[in-house]
């Protein structure tokens, strides 16, 4: 009887024991797993934390010698790859001439446009300069430069096509590109609702064009800058609306808290319209001085 209770008493120990490795196998399997996840967890929150808190002055930039510049790199004439690959534009050379003012070097970083926020916020670059119209919402989210430049949202027509107000429009195939300041200002107008259904969105403005000139569209809605460059390169092939969706003022993006370093470049900008510079650079890319005095 006393090898029967023994027995049955070993064999509960060694359940008893086995239950407990389960359990605690199954504790640790959800520790190692909790500490992943608030691993993942916490390193978001720093990085969110990062990209808040990162901040860089005209001493940081001095220091290091460079301004960094993010850029899309397809928008001409503001800032674009010539037949060899080299970046050229308007911007290009206007950034350059005011990082000779402030001392530095300029360093220029093509981005994805779409992530130009986070590349900023997360220190990647210093700035955004590439043709980037003023919106209340950029307004609220960055620390904003002058506007520089005068833009336009102008209306480009084939041949035969006549647009003389925007109620015209009801009558056409338009295009513009996705994504683009054409296409918020469009949007935001009265106008949308009854063009919405006839308009259509490209990847590219190049993309816009090359259906304009193949007839499948009768007018596209562009920035005033890259169209009216695009159709000399075409012997002005399209003719310019009498009416458009207003101004496009440009202006440069530093991060929320670099005020320092906005004010420097305003500053720099400042010299270059009173010595003349921006003047050039302008007439050199447009035929005409049409920075903002």
């Amino acid at each position: 009887m006393k090898k029967v209770f023994a027995l049955v008493l070993a064999l509960a120990m060694a359940l008893g024991m086995t239950a407990c490795g389960t359990s605690g196998s199954s504790s640790a399997a959800g520790t190692t797993s909790g500490a992943a996840s608030s691993g993942a967890s916490s390193q978001a929150e720093s990085a969110t934390e990062s990209a808040a808190e990162y901040s860089t002055t005209l001493a940081d930039v001095k220091e290091k010698g460079t301004l960094v510049i993010g850029l899309d790199d397809t928008f001409a004439p503001m800032g674009f790859r010539d037949e060899d690959g080299n970046l050229v534009g308007f911007d290009i050379d206007l950034a350059t001439a005011a990082c000779e003012e402030l001392g530095v070097e300029a360093v220029f970083q093509p981005i994805d446009w779409d992530a130009k926020e986070l590349e900023l916020a997360t220190g990647k670059i210093d700035c955004i300069w590439n043709g980037m119209s003023a919106t209340p919402e950029r307004e609220e989210g960055m620390s904003l430069s002058n506007a520089y430049l005068n833009n336009k949202i102008i209306i480009m027509t084939n041949q035969g096509v006549e647009i003389t107000a925007k109620e015209d429009l009801v009558n056409y195939n338009l295009g513009t590109q996705a994504e683009s300041s054409a296409l918020e200002v469009i949007k935001a107008d009265e106008i949308y609702p009854d063009i919405q259904d006839n308009l259509t969105e490209y990847p590219t403005y190049d993309e816009a064009i090359m259906d304009m000139q193949a007839g499948r569209l009768d007018a596209i809605i562009v920035d005033e800058v890259l169209g009216q460059y695009k159709n000399a390169q075409m012997d002005n092939a399209f003719n310019v609306a009498p009416v458009d969706f207003g101004e496009d003022l440009y202006v440069i993006g530093f991060r929320k808290t670099d005020t320092e370093l906005t004010e420097a470049v305003n500053d720099a900008m400042a010299t270059l319209i009173e010595n003349g510079t921006s003047g050039q650079i302008s007439e050199k890319w447009f035929g005409a001085d049409i920075v903002v005095k």
